[in-house]
């Protein structure tokens, strides 16, 4: 199981950095740790949270989230759920998010696979699509008209399928190879579960561009522009006003930095505080986890 990292007081990263006074002290310029002094997050209307990792791991809250949750609405504010995880359609998340013990509706969930079929009716209206994906995703495509076709596609469409297998690559590659579009719901590498984690849509692509030679021409999920896009249409919300949290910085935050959103940054998933040493992409804010962003909402 990934624990969570607590970060609050003076000690060993584990990283490569230390942690002095709440800094994370590094090879770049100091990231301040569990602190808002700039009071950013009072100015955020929309907090789009990412799910696994972020709020909860598998069946299980992360420490505090839900009170977080119950804050942001207390205070006015509002939350939608972004997942790049294509396994699952809204309803599931809807029904999963119920028998934890919070009502939702699917307005609060936002996934890569909606955001992918938004894409494909804008730019390949009428294709027939091949999709690598599980039957809940396939059910989900067909249920917005995609025509779905497992023989003579025009378009390729690879996501987290769960129900992968051999036959399945095979066919895949050979419509990669063939030239077909390439488009992916999204590019996590793993996805985090109680148990530890697991390999997720990113390791498909390099499985496929092992054989066929080539990525995806389009990935759609964070931390690309397109989900933003489309998470912005389904809010109404200004950019300036959304913020992205995340437990991955090459997904959850680097969404948020490229896409004119802030960034918040959660170590109770993926990432470490190795990795935020190491990185590129600096996040805005810096908590252990959401349950420490909640002095700071407003």
């Amino acid at each position: 199981m990934h624990k969570l990292i607590h970060v609050d007081g003076c000690g060993e990263t584990g990283g490569g950095g230390k942690l002095l006074g709440g800094l994370l002290q590094g090879r770049q310029k100091p990231v301040k740790v569990n602190e808002d002094k700039g009071g950013l997050l009072r100015g955020i209307e929309c907090f789009a949270l990412d799910m696994d990792g972020t709020v909860y791991l598998g069946e299980r809250w992360i420490d505090g989230a839900k009170d977080f949750l119950e804050a942001i609405e207390r205070l006015g504010k509002r939350y939608v759920f972004v997942t790049n995880n294509s396994s699952k359609s809204p309803e599931v998340y809807v029904e999963k998010l119920g028998r934890m013990g919070l009502e939702a509706g699917v307005d609060k969930i936002i996934t890569s696979g909606q955001a992918a079929i938004a894409y494909l009716k804008k730019h390949y209206p009428g294709k027939r699509v091949f999709l690598l994906g599980n039957d809940l995703l396939k059910q989900e495509f067909a249920g917005e008209g995609i025509y779905l076709e497992e023989e003579r596609p025009e378009v390729v469409v690879t996501a987290f399928d769960t129900t992968l297998d051999y036959g399945k690559m095979c066919k895949v590659c050979d419509f990669v190879r063939g030239g077909l579009p390439y488009i992916a719901t999204h590019p996590d590498y793993n996805c985090p579960t109680e148990e530890g984690f697991i390999p997720d849509a990113g390791a498909i692509h390099a499985f496929i561009h092992a054989s066929a030679g080539r990525y995806p021409d389009r990935v759609i999920g964070k931390p690309n522009g397109d989900i933003i896009d489309y998470l912005v249409e389904r809010t109404g919300a200004a950019k300036e006003k959304i913020v992205m949290v995340g437990d991955r910085l090459y997904t959850d935050i680097a969404a948020g930095k490229n896409n004119g959103l802030k960034g918040v940054l959660v170590l109770s998933g993926e990432a470490s505080l190795k990795d935020l040493e190491e990185s590129e992409v600096r996040p805005d804010l810096v908590f252990a986890s959401v349950k420490e962003m909640i002095p700071f909402l407003g």
